[in-house]
């Protein structure tokens, strides 16, 4: 298995809401079929696919399928971007969780929840700048 992430999906209750948060801060669909929401991103696309036909495929209840312990990470450029963003996020419908502040390990970010509640974490590494077309990699890309 190679180190990469393709797809990332999210089970959603309400597709057209949550695919008009994320149009919100300004992404723009791909073409999919229907019952389904793409988002081209950098490397990878985020898919958005009823809740209770993503329990189905996998085999469980939705109660069973619950909500992911996980975070989806976004990081920006600078420092000031953070709070810009979690700002935009909050006008789009967003519940800011942890508004921008500093890191122990030297970074700064903070926490929104989408009308869904899936978690975000937009985060500025000093460590770690990101590439020529936003591309992040730990330590740096190359």
């Amino acid at each position: 298995m190679q180190q990469r992430v393709s797809l990332i999906t999210l089970g959603v209750r309400d597709i057209a809401a949550l695919a008009a948060f994320y149009e919100a801060l300004g992404w723009t669909r791909v073409e999919s079929p229907d019952g389904v929401v793409a988002f081209d991103l950098i490397g990878q696309t985020l898919g958005l696919y009823p809740l209770d036909a993503l329990a189905k495929d996998i085999g469980l209840s939705v109660d069973d399928l619950g909500n992911g312990r996980m975070t989806l990470g976004h990081n920006v450029e600078t420092k000031d971007q953070v709070a810009e963003l979690l700002a935009a996020a909050e006008t789009a419908g967003a519940q800011v969780l942890k508004p921008a502040q500093d890191v122990f390990w030297g970074g700064h970010h903070g926490y929104f929840a989408d009308p869904e509640g899936h978690i975000w974490e937009i985060a500025h590494n000093p460590f770690s700048p990101l590439g020529p077309q936003g591309e992040f990699q730990w330590n740096g890309a190359a």
